[in-house]
């Protein structure tokens, strides 16, 4: 597999630059596909010398992360990585040539990585898959605002060419949401004649209730008694622009409540920059300090504890392919509020496994959050059948099993 642009550790940092579901969603997939005893080797690029370049995941001896060096030796963001990916493909094949490896196939995740994929499974012929996880047409249409100068932030016209390449060049793909599908066939006028629809899955071993008798670890910070939890990247996208007048109306109703927002890189990016000044400001002007919590990034491991504390959990994004923390939050048994621009949203059921929103109607946002905080019994019923749609249809090792019967379809492989 290939995952080329972010950090990409086996034991992640999330919430830095370009580093977050994505990052999960395939660490978690080579874990599972291992444990049915398939190797897989994760790809990504190496641009600080301080990693390995060959990094085994943790108590996982068949998957390991493989960096290949390609450009300088620093960080380059995700829309502006083209320009070193031509490089990072020779080096992989030297690299793939030089170990006397073989794989029986290879699969790109994200445009950049499904660009050296191309590459790569020509020079050994063999089958080439892809998950796009985000779609540069759809997000352009999310995100709106200035043409020209969102082109120059993202990149879209460039990675949009390149998508539509991609989805051209593939043995197969899989997409993440029935709606992700739709969109390539509306934006990109393209309909994949081999995709498969597998949504994102969860480690129900790692993000779960408490058991019985069982005592809560404690997180780095002292949280508040009684708080709405978000945590995802900092990013125009995700919606906090959005949350935080909902959440201005909703204290007016239950003063007592906090919001507290995690997420956010070591060393953010002017977006990122831009968006935490914005909520700031917001926060000051309506005077409510003292209830909003910016907790920064918080790794990984340390979110389960974040989650089953919290009243409930809210995903406002204006635009998400996935909405991998809704899925998270619901597998520890808590309550979920969900854009309905989440592409999760689609596989769930707003009023039995959560509760559906659209993040764009401030008042609509505020009632449903007041509903939940002041009808427990809502709230339980919800986050216990939420927990057991997540263990029935979301777990890595169901998510694992439909990855291999998709590969299995394909003759070249099974020929292998």
């Amino acid at each position: 597999m290939l995952s080329t642009h972010g950090y990409f550790d086996p034991i992640p940092e999330l919430g830095k630059t370009d580093t977050g579901g994505q990052v999960l969603y395939v660490l978690h997939l080579a874990r599972a596909l291992s444990d049915f005893g398939i190797n897989v080797d994760i790809y990504t690029r190496w641009f600080d010398r301080s990693r390995k370049q060959i990094d085994p995941l943790p108590g996982c001896p068949d998957a390991r992360v493989i960096r290949i060096p390609a450009g300088d030796w620093k960080f380059i963001p995700k829309e502006f990585i083209y320009d070193v990916l031509p490089e990072l493909s020779e080096n992989m094949i030297d690299f793939i040539r030089n170990q006397n490896l073989e794989y029986d196939l290879f699969h790109g995740h994200y445009v950049d990585a499904g660009i050296v994929t191309l590459e790569v499974a020509k020079a050994f012929s063999k089958p080439v898959f892809f998950t796009a996880h985000s779609l540069g047409a759809w997000k352009k249409q999310r995100v709106g605002e200035n043409p020209e100068e969102m082109d120059r932030i993202f990149n879209f016209s460039h990675r949009i060419a390149e998508e539509m390449r991609i989805f051209k060049s593939v043995d197969g793909q899989t997409v993440t949401s029935r709606e992700e599908e739709k969109k390539i066939e509306e934006l990109y006028h393209f309909h994949p004649p081999r995709a498969e629809f597998i949504p994102p899955g969860v480690d129900v071993h790692e993000f779960r209730p408490l058991k019985k008798g069982e005592e809560e670890k404690k997180t780095r910070i002292s949280l508040p008694d009684k708080y709405i939890f978000v945590v995802s990247r900092i990013s125009n996208v995700k919606g906090h622009d959005l949350l935080l007048p909902a959440f201005a109306r909703v204290l007016n109703e239950i003063p007592d409540i906090h919001l507290v927002i995690g997420g956010g890189a070591e060393n953010p990016d002017e977006e990122e920059r831009e968006v935490l000044s914005k909520i700031k400001r917001f926060v000051g002007k309506n005077q409510i300090n003292e209830k909003v919590h910016l907790v920064g990034g918080i790794p990984h491991a340390e979110l389960p504890p974040y989650f089953r504390q919290a009243e409930l959990f809210i995903l406002p994004a204006r635009y998400e392919p996935f909405g991998m923390t809704a899925l998270e939050a619901m597998a520890c048994q808590v309550p979920a509020v969900i854009s309905k621009f989440a592409g999760i949203q689609e596989n769930l059921a707003s009023g039995q496994d959560c509760l559906l929103v659209n993040p764009l109607d401030t008042e609509e946002y505020a009632e449903t959050v007041c509903l939940l905080l002041r009808h427990k019994g809502l709230a339980d019923k919800l986050a216990k059948k939420g927990c057991e749609t997540i263990h029935k249809e979301f777990s890595w090792e169901a998510i694992a099993r439909k990855f291999i019967e998709f590969y299995d379809g394909f003759p070249p492989i099974i020929q292998s």
